[in-house]
């Protein structure tokens, strides 16, 4: 049974600011992706603002709703997040799913720690992501150095469904608030050692006062557009027969580099992200002839035998 938002009445959250009209959902729900009533979803719930509001926007939405909880047991109080997540969901007549995980302290913190979360996820899974978290994907991938795939991120991965990109991190807050719902706050969204921190709190705020408009909106309509364009690129790119180093010599660069690129990320090779430009190119110059071999990454390399294109694996 779906509890209405307007039946919640759980937690001690902050009191709603008087001078803002509660949130819609209805209006929200109009710029949601989620299925129609009845449908299973799951949704991986962490209990910050953007989650809970996903899970909340999906009962009202009447799918038929599992919540996952992955303890990553960095924090003390992860437990507690978890038992607190799991009485909404049941509250909103959901199904509960925890996994348990053991993340150690050390370099890369935050990037391993959602890596492992998302190894315990099953595929088709909703996250809570928003139009804000859109926009620093962008800019992040735009500081890291990217191609055009790096403009449209969030948008093509099958396996992660993100049914409230549509809306502002502003609104998720608004709405469990209105609500009447408690949500946590990750410590590590504060933190100035991570980059994504200072993209938020510093570098969209220095955008938005030079652009004297609102960037997360622009940047989030690029990458919607640009989606559309990786998506040609990628059907032209999949009729190219990677093997063929006649094929991939012949085809303009932009298409012959995805296809090595999209050949080498489902044979295996590296950690499954997209290759390096500088991977690719060495790919690439195996395929024009330009040399009969090349290492790619750690224990793989291309060659070229009579015109056939293959990847092999050695030991360094």
């Amino acid at each position: 049974m779906c509890v209405g938002l307007h039946e919640m009445t759980t937690g001690s959250a902050k009191p709603f600011p008087k001078n803002q009209r509660p949130i819609n959902q209805a209006k929200l729900l109009a710029v949601c992706t989620f299925p129609p009533a009845g449908t299973p979803v799951i949704l991986a719930v962490s209990g910050g603002a953007d989650s809970v509001a996903m899970l909340l926007l999906a009962t009202e939405a009447r799918c038929d709703v599992t919540v996952w909880y992955v303890d990553h047991g960095i924090r003390v109080e992860s437990a507690a997040e978890g038992f607190a997540v799991r009485a909404l969901a049941e509250r909103l007549g959901a199904k509960f799913v925890i996994r348990t995980i053991a993340i150690a302290d050390g370099p890369n913190l935050e990037a391993r720690a959602r890596d492992a979360r998302y190894g315990e996820l099953p595929d088709g899974v909703m996250v809570g992501h928003t139009a804000d978290d859109l926009a620093e994907t962008v800019l992040a991938n735009l500081i890291r150095g990217t191609g055009v795939d790096g403009l449209a991120p969030m948008l093509r991965n099958e396996a992660v469904l993100r049914p409230i990109l549509g809306i502002r991190r502003a609104d998720t807050l608004a709405l469990c608030r209105s609500a009447g719902v408690d949500v946590v706050e990750d410590p590590m969204n504060a933190d100035p050692r991570y980059r994504r921190v200072r993209i938020r709190h510093e570098l969209v705020p220095l955008l938005d006062s030079i652009a004297k408009r609102d960037v997360t909106r622009l940047l989030t309509r690029m990458a919607l557009v640009t989606s559309d364009d990786v998506a040609l690129l990628e059907s032209l790119a999949l009729a190219i027969d990677p093997t063929s180093a006649r094929a991939v010599s012949a085809a303009p660069a932009a298409l012959a580099r995805r296809a090595l690129s999209h050949w080498m990320v489902v044979s295996g090779v590296g950690d499954g992200h997209p290759m390096a430009l500088a991977t690719i190119d060495r790919a690439l110059a195996v395929a024009q002839g330009l040399v009969p071999r090349a290492d790619l990454v750690e224990g793989w390399r291309i060659a070229r035998t009579a015109g056939v294109l293959r990847l092999e694996q050695f030991d360094q």
